[in-house]
């Protein structure tokens, strides 16, 4: 973790996949960004190849805006990118314009303020937060109950191993995971009905 916090771009992030394959992109130096590396990116996107085209994407801890860019890249309909710091979340904005992206949304909030509200449902939703600071529970639990996920949604978790993972709605589904040193990495999918899911193949 770069625990340094001097303002300015100072890192960057490389799209690995799509139309913006290879595109570099500035990243802001702030304390606990922690950008998800090219190996899992490219796993999460192989396990997401199916579906990621015309999908609606919410990313609710942007950080570098790498999971969000990455879906975007591929085609996504659209990225909402929840970001609470005001530097990082200009920055994000700035790495849209230099794409072209105009179906990225940027939202300088409180992801769990922000998901307080009544939702619409996404698609395809991307989990990870800041490591050690007990959010994931409560994001969890407010993607469920407040209406943010569509009927199959698809949410992808990135949580460190050693606390493993809080209770899950009963109507998500594991469907891929990956241990990658001390991250966790797994994917999920929600069925509107938790009996529906009991005779379907993935």
């Amino acid at each position: 973790m770069n625990k340094k916090n001097r303002s300015g771009a100072v890192g960057q992030i490389r799209i690995i996949g799509g139309q913006w394959r290879g595109r570099k992109l500035p990243v802001p130096d702030s304390a606990g960004l922690r950008p998800t590396t090219d190996r899992i990116r490219e796993t999460l996107f192989n396990w997401l190849a199916p579906v990621i085209q015309g999908a609606r994407c919410l990313d609710c801890f942007a950080g570098s805006g790498a999971l969000a860019l990455e879906a975007l890249s591929r085609h996504a309909a659209s990225a909402t990118l929840l970001e609470l710091e005001r530097p990082v979340a200009q920055q994000l904005e700035k790495n849209l314009a230099t794409l072209g992206a105009q179906t990225g949304n940027v939202v300088n909030a409180n992801a769990l303020t922000w998901l307080e509200q009544n939702g619409e449902p996404y698609d395809v939703v991307f989990i990870d937060p800041p490591f050690r600071k007990g959010l994931l529970e409560q994001t969890l639990t407010l993607l469920e109950t407040n209406g943010w996920l569509a009927e199959d949604a698809l949410i992808y978790v990135e949580s460190e191993v050693e606390n493993g993972l809080p209770p899950l709605p009963q109507n998500w589904q594991p469907h891929r995971e990956k241990v990658a040193g001390q991250v966790a990495c797994r994917l999920f999918i929600r069925r509107a009905d938790e009996n529906q899911g009991e005779n379907h193949a993935d």
